[in-house]
Protein backbone atom coordinates (compact mmCIF):
# COMPACT_ATOMS: atom_id res chain seq x y z
CA UNK A 1 0.00 0.00 0.00
CA UNK A 2 1.38 3.49 -0.72
CA UNK A 3 2.31 5.26 2.04
CA UNK A 4 0.72 8.92 1.66
CA UNK A 5 2.88 12.08 1.04
CA UNK A 6 4.25 13.95 4.12
CA UNK A 7 3.01 16.92 3.98
CA UNK A 8 5.54 19.80 4.53
CA UNK A 9 5.66 21.73 7.76
CA UNK A 10 3.45 25.24 7.44
CA UNK A 11 3.41 28.47 9.58
CA UNK A 12 0.82 27.25 11.43
CA UNK A 13 2.88 24.09 13.27
CA UNK A 14 5.66 26.52 13.71
CA UNK A 15 3.25 28.74 15.94
CA UNK A 16 1.57 25.70 17.33
CA UNK A 17 5.33 24.16 18.19
CA UNK A 18 6.87 27.96 19.46
CA UNK A 19 3.25 28.83 21.43
CA UNK A 20 2.71 31.96 19.66
CA UNK A 21 0.01 33.47 17.24
CA UNK A 22 0.71 33.12 13.36
CA UNK A 23 0.49 37.04 13.11
CA UNK A 24 3.82 36.97 15.54
CA UNK A 25 5.30 34.13 13.71
CA UNK A 26 4.88 35.78 10.35
CA UNK A 27 6.35 39.03 12.29
CA UNK A 28 9.53 37.18 13.12
CA UNK A 29 10.24 36.61 10.13
CA UNK A 30 9.81 39.27 7.61
CA UNK A 31 11.11 41.42 10.67
CA UNK A 32 8.09 44.04 10.03
CA UNK A 33 7.76 44.80 14.27
CA UNK A 34 9.41 44.29 17.21
CA UNK A 35 9.22 40.83 18.63
CA UNK A 36 10.66 40.17 22.10
CA UNK A 37 13.71 38.23 22.01
CA UNK A 38 12.51 34.86 23.90
CA UNK A 39 9.47 35.39 21.27
CA UNK A 40 12.32 35.40 18.11
CA UNK A 41 14.39 32.72 19.66
CA UNK A 42 11.70 30.21 20.40
CA UNK A 43 10.39 30.75 16.73
CA UNK A 44 13.23 30.35 14.92
CA UNK A 45 13.90 27.40 17.02
CA UNK A 46 10.67 25.78 15.70
CA UNK A 47 11.48 26.59 12.30
CA UNK A 48 15.13 24.93 12.71
CA UNK A 49 13.23 21.95 13.94
CA UNK A 50 10.70 21.37 11.36
CA UNK A 51 12.56 22.65 8.57
CA UNK A 52 10.17 25.24 7.80
CA UNK A 53 10.69 26.98 4.61
CA UNK A 54 8.16 29.88 4.25
CA UNK A 55 6.28 29.80 0.44
CA UNK A 56 7.66 32.40 -1.89
CA UNK A 57 5.38 35.40 -1.78
CA UNK A 58 2.85 34.73 -4.54
CA UNK A 59 3.20 38.65 -6.13
CA UNK A 60 6.83 38.43 -6.22
CA UNK A 61 6.92 35.15 -8.18
CA UNK A 62 3.81 35.98 -10.20
CA UNK A 63 6.28 38.38 -12.03
CA UNK A 64 9.79 36.07 -11.91
CA UNK A 65 10.82 38.36 -14.64
CA UNK A 66 12.31 40.68 -12.01
CA UNK A 67 14.58 39.05 -9.16
CA UNK A 68 15.92 40.88 -5.98
CA UNK A 69 19.56 40.93 -4.71
CA UNK A 70 20.32 41.89 -1.27
CA UNK A 71 23.42 43.59 -0.13
CA UNK A 72 24.09 43.67 3.45
CA UNK A 73 26.47 46.39 4.28
CA UNK A 74 27.50 48.23 7.65
CA UNK A 75 25.91 51.62 8.44
CA UNK A 76 29.02 53.40 6.81
CA UNK A 77 28.82 56.61 5.01
CA UNK A 78 32.68 55.91 4.12
CA UNK A 79 33.58 56.76 0.39
CA UNK A 80 35.11 53.10 0.16
CA UNK A 81 31.45 51.06 1.27
CA UNK A 82 30.08 54.29 -1.22
CA UNK A 83 32.08 52.78 -4.30
CA UNK A 84 31.65 49.20 -3.71
CA UNK A 85 28.00 49.95 -3.70
CA UNK A 86 28.68 52.15 -7.14
CA UNK A 87 29.82 48.96 -8.75
CA UNK A 88 26.70 46.36 -7.79
CA UNK A 89 24.52 48.99 -8.71
CA UNK A 90 26.75 49.74 -12.05
CA UNK A 91 26.70 45.86 -12.69
CA UNK A 92 22.97 45.53 -11.83
CA UNK A 93 21.68 48.54 -13.83
CA UNK A 94 21.40 46.21 -16.83
CA UNK A 95 20.62 42.84 -14.97
CA UNK A 96 16.43 41.86 -14.17
CA UNK A 97 16.94 41.72 -10.62
CA UNK A 98 16.01 44.77 -8.09
CA UNK A 99 19.19 45.96 -5.54
CA UNK A 100 17.62 45.68 -1.63
CA UNK A 101 20.17 47.38 0.97
CA UNK A 102 20.02 46.09 4.50
CA UNK A 103 21.45 48.55 6.71
CA UNK A 104 23.48 46.90 9.61
CA UNK A 105 23.91 49.14 12.55
CA UNK A 106 24.82 46.30 15.24
CA UNK A 107 25.75 42.39 15.66
CA UNK A 108 22.20 41.49 16.69
CA UNK A 109 20.90 43.54 13.59
CA UNK A 110 22.99 41.35 11.44
CA UNK A 111 22.59 38.48 13.38
CA UNK A 112 18.85 38.75 12.59
CA UNK A 113 19.01 39.53 9.15
CA UNK A 114 21.46 36.50 8.54
CA UNK A 115 18.76 34.52 10.14
CA UNK A 116 15.76 35.91 8.64
CA UNK A 117 16.58 36.89 4.60
CA UNK A 118 16.89 33.00 3.96
CA UNK A 119 13.74 32.24 5.50
CA UNK A 120 11.60 35.10 3.72
CA UNK A 121 11.98 33.46 0.06
CA UNK A 122 12.04 37.45 -1.47
CA UNK A 123 15.79 36.86 -2.10
CA UNK A 124 17.19 35.04 -4.94
CA UNK A 125 21.07 36.21 -3.93
CA UNK A 126 22.66 38.09 -1.21
CA UNK A 127 26.08 39.66 -1.22
CA UNK A 128 27.58 40.65 2.07
CA UNK A 129 30.14 43.69 2.32
CA UNK A 130 32.45 44.05 4.96
CA UNK A 131 30.76 42.10 7.56
CA UNK A 132 32.75 40.09 10.25
CA UNK A 133 30.39 36.56 10.65
CA UNK A 134 31.08 34.13 12.98
CA UNK A 135 30.66 30.45 12.59
CA UNK A 136 27.32 29.84 13.31
CA UNK A 137 26.06 32.61 11.20
CA UNK A 138 28.01 31.57 7.63
CA UNK A 139 27.09 27.79 8.35
CA UNK A 140 23.27 29.09 8.75
CA UNK A 141 23.91 30.57 5.05
CA UNK A 142 25.28 27.60 3.65
CA UNK A 143 22.78 25.56 4.88
CA UNK A 144 20.06 27.85 3.88
CA UNK A 145 21.24 27.42 -0.08
CA UNK A 146 20.69 30.98 -0.57
CA UNK A 147 23.19 31.94 -3.10
CA UNK A 148 25.90 34.52 -1.20
CA UNK A 149 29.25 36.29 -2.47
CA UNK A 150 31.03 37.40 0.23
CA UNK A 151 33.35 40.55 0.15
CA UNK A 152 36.53 40.92 2.41
CA UNK A 153 35.95 37.75 4.32
CA UNK A 154 36.54 34.26 2.77
CA UNK A 155 34.46 30.94 3.66
CA UNK A 156 35.81 27.58 1.55
CA UNK A 157 32.10 26.84 0.74
CA UNK A 158 30.86 30.51 0.06
CA UNK A 159 32.06 32.36 -3.63
CA UNK A 160 34.32 35.36 -1.83
CA UNK A 161 36.58 38.14 -2.88
CA UNK A 162 39.13 39.93 -0.87
CA UNK A 163 42.48 41.93 -1.11
CA UNK A 164 45.55 41.17 0.71
CA UNK A 165 45.47 44.02 3.20
CA UNK A 166 49.13 42.96 4.40
CA UNK A 167 50.87 43.25 1.18
CA UNK A 168 48.83 46.85 0.72
CA UNK A 169 50.52 47.94 3.94
CA UNK A 170 53.87 46.13 2.81
CA UNK A 171 53.93 48.07 -1.04
CA UNK A 172 53.26 51.65 1.15
CA UNK A 173 56.53 50.73 3.03
CA UNK A 174 58.31 49.79 -0.21
CA UNK A 175 57.49 52.99 -2.37
CA UNK A 176 58.43 55.27 1.15
CA UNK A 177 61.15 54.01 1.47
CA UNK A 178 62.12 54.17 -2.14
CA UNK A 179 61.44 57.64 -1.38
CA UNK A 180 64.33 57.89 0.76
CA UNK A 181 61.91 58.16 4.25
CA UNK A 182 63.35 57.04 7.50
CA UNK A 183 61.31 58.05 10.48
CA UNK A 184 57.59 56.70 10.11
CA UNK A 185 53.93 57.12 11.64
CA UNK A 186 50.74 55.11 11.06
CA UNK A 187 47.14 56.33 11.97
CA UNK A 188 44.11 53.90 11.56
CA UNK A 189 40.46 53.79 13.51
CA UNK A 190 39.47 53.73 16.23
CA UNK A 191 36.23 53.45 16.50
CA UNK A 192 35.18 50.41 13.89
CA UNK A 193 32.00 48.60 15.19
CA UNK A 194 32.83 44.90 16.50
CA UNK A 195 30.42 43.14 14.10
CA UNK A 196 33.04 45.15 10.63
CA UNK A 197 35.72 42.96 9.54
CA UNK A 198 38.95 45.45 10.68
CA UNK A 199 41.87 45.65 7.90
CA UNK A 200 43.70 48.08 9.22
CA UNK A 201 45.63 45.76 12.06
CA UNK A 202 46.76 43.86 8.63
CA UNK A 203 47.62 46.82 6.81
CA UNK A 204 50.01 47.86 10.16
CA UNK A 205 51.35 44.27 10.29
CA UNK A 206 52.01 44.31 6.39
CA UNK A 207 53.78 48.06 7.41
CA UNK A 208 55.47 47.11 10.21
CA UNK A 209 57.28 44.20 7.82
CA UNK A 210 57.98 46.22 4.41
CA UNK A 211 59.78 48.65 7.42
CA UNK A 212 61.61 45.82 8.93
CA UNK A 213 62.96 44.99 5.78
CA UNK A 214 64.49 47.97 5.31
CA UNK A 215 66.11 47.96 8.55
CA UNK A 216 63.60 49.99 9.89
CA UNK A 217 61.63 49.76 13.36
CA UNK A 218 58.08 51.19 13.91
CA UNK A 219 57.51 51.47 17.75
CA UNK A 220 53.99 52.06 19.26
CA UNK A 221 54.47 55.53 20.53
CA UNK A 222 54.70 56.08 16.22
CA UNK A 223 51.22 54.73 15.84
CA UNK A 224 47.92 56.12 16.54
CA UNK A 225 44.00 55.31 16.69
CA UNK A 226 41.75 58.13 15.17
CA UNK A 227 38.49 58.57 15.28
CA UNK A 228 36.83 60.50 12.47
CA UNK A 229 34.25 61.54 14.73
CA UNK A 230 35.48 62.73 17.77
CA UNK A 231 37.68 66.00 18.71
CA UNK A 232 40.17 63.50 20.17
CA UNK A 233 41.70 62.33 17.18
CA UNK A 234 42.91 65.39 16.84
CA UNK A 235 44.71 65.37 20.24
CA UNK A 236 46.14 62.26 19.47
CA UNK A 237 47.18 63.16 15.98
CA UNK A 238 48.70 66.15 17.11
CA UNK A 239 50.98 64.14 19.57
CA UNK A 240 52.27 62.19 17.11
CA UNK A 241 53.47 64.67 15.03
CA UNK A 242 55.41 66.73 18.44
CA UNK A 243 56.87 64.01 18.97
CA UNK A 244 60.58 65.04 19.43
CA UNK A 245 61.91 63.01 16.52
CA UNK A 246 58.30 63.36 14.41
CA UNK A 247 57.60 61.22 11.73
CA UNK A 248 58.62 62.55 8.10
CA UNK A 249 56.38 59.93 6.46
CA UNK A 250 52.45 59.01 7.67
CA UNK A 251 50.50 55.50 6.33
CA UNK A 252 46.63 56.39 6.63
CA UNK A 253 44.93 52.75 6.74
CA UNK A 254 42.34 54.24 4.95
CA UNK A 255 41.90 57.42 2.96
CA UNK A 256 39.71 59.39 4.99
CA UNK A 257 42.13 59.27 7.96
CA UNK A 258 44.66 60.80 4.95
CA UNK A 259 42.75 63.77 4.70
CA UNK A 260 42.55 64.36 8.02
CA UNK A 261 46.47 63.87 8.78
CA UNK A 262 46.73 66.36 5.95
CA UNK A 263 44.31 69.08 7.58
CA UNK A 264 46.47 68.48 11.09
CA UNK A 265 49.49 68.93 9.11
CA UNK A 266 48.11 72.15 7.76
CA UNK A 267 47.54 73.44 11.19
CA UNK A 268 50.59 72.94 12.36
CA UNK A 269 52.21 74.72 9.70
CA UNK A 270 53.52 71.88 8.18
CA UNK A 271 54.37 71.40 4.71
CA UNK A 272 53.52 68.19 2.59
CA UNK A 273 55.19 66.48 1.13
CA UNK A 274 58.75 68.58 1.58
CA UNK A 275 58.18 68.03 6.06
CA UNK A 276 55.72 65.34 5.78
CA UNK A 277 54.49 62.92 3.39
CA UNK A 278 51.53 61.31 3.78
CA UNK A 279 50.27 58.01 1.73
CA UNK A 280 46.78 56.46 2.28
CA UNK A 281 44.93 53.64 1.41
CA UNK A 282 41.94 53.44 -0.95
CA UNK A 283 41.99 55.25 -3.55
CA UNK A 284 37.95 56.70 -3.41
CA UNK A 285 37.44 59.51 -5.11
CA UNK A 286 38.46 62.50 -3.79
CA UNK A 287 41.94 61.04 -3.28
CA UNK A 288 42.48 62.37 -7.04
CA UNK A 289 41.19 65.23 -6.53
CA UNK A 290 43.31 66.24 -3.60
CA UNK A 291 46.80 65.06 -4.95
CA UNK A 292 46.62 61.98 -1.94
CA UNK A 293 49.62 59.32 -2.41
CA UNK A 294 47.27 56.40 -2.24
CA UNK A 295 47.26 52.56 -2.07
CA UNK A 296 44.72 51.74 -4.68
CA UNK A 297 41.92 49.00 -4.16
CA UNK A 298 39.43 47.99 -7.11
CA UNK A 299 36.49 49.66 -5.50
CA UNK A 300 33.77 49.55 -8.08
CA UNK A 301 35.44 46.48 -9.68
CA UNK A 302 34.90 44.59 -6.87
CA UNK A 303 31.32 45.65 -6.30
CA UNK A 304 30.69 44.46 -10.04
CA UNK A 305 33.19 41.00 -9.38
CA UNK A 306 30.91 40.48 -6.77
CA UNK A 307 27.63 40.96 -9.08
CA UNK A 308 28.88 38.70 -11.63
CA UNK A 309 30.04 36.14 -9.50
CA UNK A 310 26.50 35.83 -7.91
CA UNK A 311 24.51 35.83 -11.28
CA UNK A 312 27.02 33.33 -12.51
CA UNK A 313 25.85 31.17 -9.27
CA UNK A 314 21.83 31.15 -9.76
CA UNK A 315 22.76 30.29 -13.78
CA UNK A 316 24.46 27.35 -12.27
CA UNK A 317 24.74 26.61 -8.65
CA UNK A 318 26.82 23.63 -9.59
CA UNK A 319 29.74 25.88 -10.68
CA UNK A 320 32.37 25.45 -8.10
CA UNK A 321 32.97 28.30 -5.54
CA UNK A 322 35.44 31.05 -6.87
CA UNK A 323 37.54 32.82 -4.47
CA UNK A 324 38.96 36.04 -5.82
CA UNK A 325 42.17 38.22 -4.49
CA UNK A 326 41.76 41.50 -6.50
CA UNK A 327 45.63 43.37 -7.46
CA UNK A 328 46.57 46.48 -5.50
CA UNK A 329 49.28 49.37 -6.58
CA UNK A 330 50.30 52.04 -5.27
CA UNK A 331 49.46 55.77 -7.10
CA UNK A 332 51.64 58.38 -6.81
CA UNK A 333 50.57 62.07 -6.84
CA UNK A 334 51.65 64.97 -4.67
CA UNK A 335 51.55 63.96 -0.92
CA UNK A 336 54.47 61.55 -1.03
Amino acid sequence: MTQPKKQPPTIYDVARISGVSISTVSRVLNMTTPVSEKTRTSVMKAVDELGYVPKADARERARKEVGRIGVLTPFFTRGSFIQRMRGIASALSSEPYELVIYPVYSSEHLEKYVLMLPLTSRLDGLIILSLRLPPHLLEHLIKSRLETVLVEQQHPSLTSIEIDDEAGGQLAAEYLLSKGFRCFGFVQTGDLPDYAIHPESKRLEGFRKGLAQGGIDLPDEYTAELDLNHVGARERLGRLLRLPDPPRAIFAATDDLGLLVLRMAREEGLRVPEDLAVIGFDDIDFANYIGLTTVRQPLDESGRVAVDLLLARLEDSERPMQHVRLPLQVVERQTA
